[in-house]
């Protein structure tokens, strides 16, 4: 009897896995009968990597180029989409980065045949793949087991994809390869009972060394930094292990759980983690949810009390350290021997491909060639390009990057022309990876439901513009790193960039106008070693001018070797704002109507959800002023934070918070008078029990910032951490007023007609 691709594939695949993916068909059967609610389904399907996606008359912006895709007439303008309505997003989880090319076949044809026919890296080293069916995501999970890839917890309140530095085994300054240790992490934790508990996500990150990028550590729930130390007389391996950091709206910086967790300890360590969080972690409030919040609201020292006490209970689990006997069954071999790169010439582009995108490994003779993906992205083509160069040329040594483009490692240097070529011939040769041309980007409004204005098509244009300037300029500015998030979520990384953009949309008259918070100070090295602050928002289109600004003035006025962070430091934001202060104006939709767009995008930014009306102009002529104010407020603490004036800073901070409360508030009782305690009290009246304030996304998150500011006020020992945090919420909060506002508006508005 012939058998079905379905049992051909089951035989391929762990059995578990198969099992996972026939209950999760049965479930989407059972989902589209009504025997399961969606609120359980959701969970069920963001655990096995399926997202919804958000949708624009079929239309996506990419920046670079749109993609058009063709629904039924009418079939994307019956309400709020949803998975049955139109195709959804399927991350594939690529744990550490590391691919193989029969996987990198595998996932270019399912592109080609399920989604767009494009593969996306993200900043989290998975693959997605956009426009994707939910009937249709058991038979692509199917595939993807068969070649050793799962989708199992790729998203929801679960472990995510553990990353790692891509340099691992080949780096000259780390301490040990960490490719064993992740991988037996990865593997340990998936589907673990200890972690099925969680109130939201929890992302965890390896790195080899301290100093560089690497792992990025210092922004993850969990953090491992390998170390080595010497015990008697005998070099041991261990890791600095760390808890509570993240990006997100507001960031933290992670804390050291234990100096030196010993290789035997690590998976322990991070079991006995995930119960305390599991345990103890905010359920109801997901804005409060992550292990940070946790961390901070017990402290380290009682947060590491507890993970000992937690760790002493746990059960003997053989698989600890049964990983240990052999670490070395994932090392990779070269195909190729050591060489030399032969003499030139050279292919057109090859010089400038080779300064900026090779890493010359601590194994002499081979290096680590990265190929650029713009904002992340190749097509299924090019991805069976990349497989067929990795069979001819180093094998399955391929590791995505959180820069969002793909690293080949163990490649001979006499084979450097040759694969530059192969690279070319697939239009896959671009130079300047890691570079300031090297753009990072979120989905932003592309396709994410949270996206406020165009990260990617901002990322397009930058990539861009930044290419033309004079070499001069080009050189002196590379090391630079620009990053876009179209959200205050931080997916596109903006704190710890140079040059970072948060996406935030501003009123003026009837109409929205896109717009970004720039964001400067943050440190890219050190794993993240630390964040940058907003000090405004310009109009979407006025970003590239904002970046020649910036760069053009660096490269004139830097001390020798000085980085961008600390020249920023050393100028000050006050500077930096009058340099801007022009570009952060929007004149009116007559005399500029390009603002009114975004990139990527003809039409006017978000113009079908507001009314022409002009009804209660001058209450709102107010209201915009008062919100200003408080704009201006969180800048001014800014200036005493970056000063050393965490008390004045943590002042007025608050006091920009009440001031935006009170333009709200302001606008619906003109009665209202300066005390904070009255201001507080009508907010949370007519704003906050009404609903009226909520972010649509996110719920009462930004309110509470305002309420817990309030309520703690001069109760709390004020820190250089606990300062930038409520700089942080300051400046949330004044956004999701102005968000605040503009409903509003459109309810007034849509009232008026």
């Amino acid at each position: 009897m012939t058998s079905t691709w379905k049992e051909k594939l089951r035989g391929a695949m762990p059995p578990a896995w198969a099992e996972e993916i026939d209950a999760f068909e049965t479930q989407i059967v059972l989902r589209k009968q009504g025997k399961i609610e969606e609120k359980l389904f959701a969970e069920t399907r963001l655990r096995r990597g399926v997202y919804g996606q958000r949708y624009d008359n079929g239309q996506r912006h990419d920046g670079v180029e749109s993609r058009v895709l063709s629904f039924p007439s009418g079939e994307l303008t019956k309400g709020p989409m949803t998975m049955w309505d139109a195709p959804g997003m399927m991350r594939i989880k690529i744990p550490y980065g590391k691919l193989g090319a029969d996987q990198l076949d595998a996932i270019a044809e399912l592109a080609e045949e399920y989604s767009d026919g494009i593969l996306h890296v993200t900043t989290r080293q998975d693959v997605q793949l956009h426009f994707v069916h939910i009937e249709d995501t058991p038979d692509l999970m199917r595939r993807l087991a068969a070649v050793g890839i799962t989708t199992r917890e790729a998203c929801g309140n679960s472990i995510r994809n553990v990353t790692a530095c891509p340099l691992v085994g080949v780096c000259s300054d780390e301490a040990f390869d960490i490719t064993p240790y992740a991988d037996a992490m990865t593997f340990f934790l998936l589907g673990h009972p200890d972690v099925q508990g969680f109130g939201r996500k929890f992302k965890i990150a390896f790195s080899g060394c301290k100093d560089h990028a690497c792992g990025l550590t210092n922004f993850h729930d969990g953090g491992c930094i390998a170390k080595t130390k010497v015990v008697d007389g005998k070099t041991v391996r261990g890791f600095e292990f760390y808890v509570g950091g993240g990006l997100g709206s507001v960031p933290y910086p992670a804390k050291m759980l234990d100096e030196f967790c010993t290789e035997e300890e690590l998976l322990p360590t991070i079991q006995a983690v995930s119960r305390v969080f599991a345990k103890l972690g905010e359920k109801e409030n997901r804005s409060r949810a992550r292990i940070k919040f946790l961390v901070k609201k017990l402290g380290i020292d009682e947060f590491s009390r507890l993970v000992r006490e937690e760790r002493q209970n746990l059960r003997p689990d053989p698989r600890w350290t049964a990983f240990l006997e052999d670490l070395h069954k994932r090392d990779e071999k070269p195909m190729k021997p050591p060489g030399q790169l032969p003499a030139g010439p050279y292919p057109a582009g090859f010089e400038a491909w080779s300064r900026s995108n090779l890493y010359h490994q601590k194994q002499k003779g081979y290096v680590v060639a990265t190929v650029t993906l713009p904002l992340g992205d190749l097509t299924a083509d090019q991805a069976r390009a990349l497989s067929d160069v990795a069979r001819k040329f180093t094998g399955d040594t391929m590791r995505t990057t959180v820069d969002q483009n793909l690293c080949f490692r163990w490649l001979s240097e006499s084979d450097l022309v040759a694969f530059y070529s192969a690279l070319a011939a697939a239009g896959l040769a671009e130079a300047g990876a890691g570079q300031i041309t090297d753009v990072t980007a979120c989905p932003g409004t592309d396709t994410c439901k949270l996206g406020i204005s165009s990260s990617r098509g901002l990322a397009g244009e930058l990539r861009k513009q930044l290419r033309l300037v004079d070499a001069a300029t080009s050189a002196a500015s590379e090391s630079l790193h620009v990053k876009c998030s179209g959200c205050f979520n931080s997916c596109g990384q903006h704190h710890v960039a140079d040059l970072g953009f948060l996406g935030v949309s501003r009123q003026v008259g009837s109409r929205k106008v896109p717009h970004f918070q720039v964001v400067l100070g943050g440190e890219w090295t050190h794993n993240g070693g630390s964040y940058g602050l907003a000090i405004g928002a310009v109009p979407s289109k006025h970003v590239p001018e904002v970046v020649t600004r910036l760069r053009d003035r660096y490269v004139k006025e830097k001390n020798g070797t000085e980085t961008f962070k600390d020249f920023i430091g050393r100028i000050g934001k006050k500077q930096v704002r009058a340099m801007l202060e022009d570009l952060m104006k929007v004149p009116a939709y007559e005399e500029a109507r390009d603002l009114y767009s975004d990139w990527g995008d003809p039409r006017e930014y978000n113009i079908g959800d507001m009314g022409e009306g002009e009804c209660a102009g001058e209450v709102v002529a107010f209201a915009v002023m008062g919100l200003a104010a408080a704009e201006r407020e969180v800048f001014e603490a800014q200036l005493l934070f970056d000063d050393g004036k965490n008390e004045q800073a943590a002042e007025r901070a608050y006091k920009s918070m009440l001031t935006g409360a009170q333009a709200l508030v302001r606008d619906l009782n003109p009665n209202i008078g300066d005390d904070a305690d009255e201001i507080v009290s009508e907010f949370k009246t007519r704003l906050v029990d009404t609903k009226l304030f909520n972010d649509p996304f996110v719920g009462p998150k930004f309110a509470q910032m305002l309420l817990r500011a309030h309520e703690q006020k001069g109760k709390e020992q004020i820190t250089n951490e606990s300062t930038q945090h409520q700089l942080e919420e300051a400046q949330l909060f004044v956004e999701a007023a102005y968000a605040c506002y503009q409903r509003m508006v459109q309810q007034r508005n849509a009232a008026a007609e």
